[in-house]
């Protein structure tokens, strides 16, 4: 035999694999509605192409697979299943399905409704890819006016106006409360009005030009900034100042003794709210506008446990107070 193999065609492949999953030639035959012989004729040519013999036909009386056999095997499920894929995601650009979804999230957005939506949507289009930033506040909307994200969801922006060229819908919010290390000075009891500005106050903040310069429930005098919601979780359990943090992030550290609410007569933190956004002038396709639904849906099923929440201040910035 060669020591050079050919190339199989999909056919071929296709009859190996229909081989493998009803365990006979006739069995195969059936299937794909085809004489048994040319079944057989098939796979021989297979073989003869590739070199290798893939079934043994002679110690049994169904064909078994032979060790060559059964590593051809894998890779033929791989190429034929990458052909389906290819075709599938073809027939969905075809009928005006996306082939990529960029998608732009808040930080401050609850792990569980992420996964949920994400969850969801690998399971509605299994052919479209999707490509997920992370950013804090304005980061969001700056990464869809650039066209660098198709949608996002993102917090509350200054103003009531919004952003020129950028439509929103309401998706639901996140109470962020404050919170600091059970060690911190603040997490003693009740504090007096102005105790928080006394101590070191972590704040997100981002490097987009739309919330860049503008400090959010800010207090305190004295700041760390910080880009990462995540470092500056690990620095508020580490006692190093007090913030406010989303409600479902810190619920585990608060029963844990890990973390303490903080009583502030004047920071009592406050309902940050999360919109859907796309430019005007481009609207989403259907995988991405399903993505905006499975968000709305999630802000409407969490309307009754909303109104159990404590009443809490909306979330105002420095500028507009």
């Amino acid at each position: 035999m060669s020591s050079e193999p050919g190339t199989p065609t999909l056919d071929q492949l296709r009859v190996f694999l229909t081989v493998v999953e009803t365990g006979s030639f006739a069995a195969a035959a059936r299937k794909l509605n085809r004489a048994t012989s040319v079944v057989s004729y098939a796979i021989a040519n297979l073989e003869a192409q590739l070199g290798v013999s893939l079934f043994d036909r002679e110690s049994t009386r169904k064909p078994q697979l032979t060790d060559s056999g059964r590593t051809v095997l894998a890779d033929a499920r791989t190429i034929y299943g990458g052909v389906d894929g290819l075709r599938a995601k073809v027939k969905g650009l075809l009928q005006g399905l996306e082939s990529e979804v960029h998608l732009a999230l808040d930080v401050m957005l609850p792990a569980s409704r992420i996964v949920d939506a994400l969850k969801s949507f690998r399971a509605e289009f299994p052919t479209v890819g999707l490509r997920l930033h992370m950013e804090a506040l304005g980061g969001v909307t700056q990464l869809v006016l650039d066209g660098t994200a198709g949608i996002g969801v993102s917090g509350p922006l200054p103003g009531d106006a919004g952003v020129a060229g950028i439509e929103r819908i309401g998706v639901g919010n996140v109470v962020l409360i404050p919170v600091a290390a059970p060690d911190h000075p603040l997490a003693r009891g009740r504090n007096r009005p102005g105790a928080g500005r006394e101590h070191i106050q972590l704040v997100l903040t981002d490097r987009s030009p739309l919330t860049g310069k503008i400090d959010f429930a800010v207090v305190s005098p004295r700041t760390w900034r910080l880009a990462d919601l995540g470092s500056k979780h690990i620095l508020l359990k580490e006692g190093i100042g007090w913030g406010n943090m989303p409600g479902p992030m810190v619920e585990d550290d608060i029963k844990a003794g890990r973390l303490v609410q903080l009583d502030l007569p004047d920071a009592k933190g406050g309902v940050y709210s999360l919109e859907a956004i796309y430019r005007s002038d481009t609207l989403p396709g259907p995988a991405a506008t399903w993505l905006i639904e499975r968000f709305k849906s999630q802000a409407e099923s969490r309307k009754g446990s909303a109104k159990a929440a404590p009443r809490t201040a909306r979330i105002r910035s420095e500028r507009d107070s």
